[in-house]
């Protein structure tokens, strides 16, 4: 009976925590609506976003550990992830402006760069940005019932997240021999050096990509009145080369906006933007991460056109975001 006593504090969690679940679910639904909308809206270009409520299982297990260090802790409010959100880019700048999006507009509890950490050490290995945000005034308004909801961030390239999955199935399924660990650990030491060294090098060749952007798009298709996503994404790194890329879906669907304002070719477009000051508009918005070029003709339309493109049938979605940024372009500096 003694020796079982240490893990009633255990059971006793997990019960609670078995029984909160439920209640987190739709939550978790909702920081992914809200997670994707921010990075959509800021025009920040990534692969995926996806969530998940820590499982009871999972629970259990980090409740043990936090337990066995700690044992007066309660681990329903020190178990920080139990609604997880991940966001995933190309690059790590990518990282770096995703950050900075949630820096605006959410409460950072926590902040921790596993990558920095792990090079402070000397060497190869999980790389991963750790966010602890809470939901406070700042929450767009569509989640205004969320305030006060703490969830765990992980933000990774894509090479970085390839690595940390593929090294967690195969350490966490226990099937590899104890003679095997030494050479294991070396070999994913190296495989991580690789994957930065090539995470390095696809940001450069972005960079080279952005910096050298081909002043001829390709030719449009006749039979299709919208600029194409392609000669759009062409057009827009000559004209914002300091942007970032955008969302690759996010060049097709400006389009249709430009398609509902009545302009169909390039030409129309470049002389419509000659009429506006794209540095009083980035001076009045006050990017605090670079913005995508899609995000920077977004808030350029929103200058010229005002009322009309908040009303386009393309922005119903996103109304309330639209007014509260034109409200800042019509303030007096």
């Amino acid at each position: 009976m003694t020796s079982m006593q240490p893990e009633e504090p255990v059971r006793d969690s997990v019960r609670k925590y078995a029984a909160l679940r439920p209640s987190l679910v739709a939550p978790t639904h909702q920081a992914l609506e809200l997670v994707t909308s921010m990075l959509d809206e800021a025009g920040i270009n990534y692969l995926s976003v996806s969530s998940r409520t820590k499982s009871v299982a999972s629970f259990a297990a980090k409740a043990a550990r936090v337990l066995e260090r700690t044992p007066d802790a309660d681990p329903l409010d020190a178990i920080t992830d139990q609604i997880g959100v991940r966001v995933i880019t190309y690059v790590h700048s990518d990282v770096e402006a995703v950050a900075g999006v949630f820096s605006d507009a959410l409460v950072i509890l926590d902040d921790r760069d596993m990558g920095l950490e792990t090079a402070s050490e000397g060497r190869f290995g999980y790389s991963s940005r750790h966010l602890l945000v809470e939901l406070g005034e700042r929450t767009p308004a569509p989640f205004r019932d969320l305030i006060g909801l703490r969830v765990s961030m992980q933000l990774r390239t894509v090479l970085q997240h390839a690595w940390a999955e593929f090294e967690h199935d195969v350490r966490y399924k226990g099937t590899v021999p104890e003679s095997l660990a030494p050479d294991l650990d070396r070999r994913f030491t190296l495989a991580a050096g690789l994957l930065e060294l090539a995470d390095q090098e696809f940001a450069t060749i972005r960079a080279a990509l952005q910096a050298n952007a081909p002043s001829t798009p390709a030719e449009a298709d006749p039979i299709d009145p919208r600029i194409s996503a392609s000669e759009l994404a062409t057009f827009l790194a000559a004209a914002y080369a300091d942007a970032g890329w955008s969302h690759t879906d996010h060049y097709g669907w400006i389009s249709g906006l430009l398609l509902e304002l009545g302009i169909t070719s390039l030409d129309e477009l470049a002389g419509l933007l000659t009429s506006v000051d794209s540095d009083a508009i980035i001076s009045r918005m006050g990017y605090r991460y670079p913005a995508g070029a899609v995000r920077r003709l977004d808030d350029a339309l929103l200058a010229i056109f005002g009322d009309q493109y908040v009303r386009l049938t393309g922005n119903a979605h996103r109304v309330p975001m639209l007014q509260a940024r034109l409200e800042t372009l019509r303030e007096v500096p």
